[in-house]
């Protein structure tokens, strides 16, 4: 991600995009368990005395399951709020030019390309080379 998309402007919009997938996702999933949800408690029966089934008023695991998920999901979709909070500010930040490609410089040594014609011919020979402690006469 560093090698495709070096400067900063770029890796802010690569961050902010992926921010809002994973918040649309997690906001669309919830509301579909939210639905089942409400669903599964509208199927239900009516309430049984509480001497008849003591158990029923516990829930199922599968139930204690989904209601854990929706309450993680609803924690993971406040933070996200948060972030994206965040996030505007940093897309407030402006650098020159001259920094942009400062960012560039630093993404290639970090991330250098690995389909270069250099680094191909290094890595074919360096294969090609015998190991030369192991060839003892």
């Amino acid at each position: 991600m560093i090698r495709e998309n070096p400067t900063l402007r770029q890796q802010q919009e690569l961050n902010w995009a992926a921010l809002q997938s994973f918040r649309t996702l997690a906001g669309r999933v919830l509301e579909e368990l939210q639905k089942t949800q409400g669903d599964g408690e509208a199927e239900a029966p009516a309430p049984q005395p509480a001497s008849a089934a003591p158990a029923a008023a516990e829930g199922s695991p599968e139930e204690e399951s989904l209601q854990q998920a929706i309450a993680d999901l609803e924690n993971i979709n406040a933070h996200l709020f948060s972030i994206e909070a965040l996030m505007e500010r940093i897309f407030d930040v402006r650098v020159p030019e001259d920094v942009e490609q400062k960012f560039r410089e630093v993404a290639g040594e970090l991330a250098p390309d690995p389909l270069n014609a250099d680094r191909l011919r290094l890595n074919r020979l360096l294969h090609q080379t015998p190991d030369l402690p192991d060839h003892r006469p």
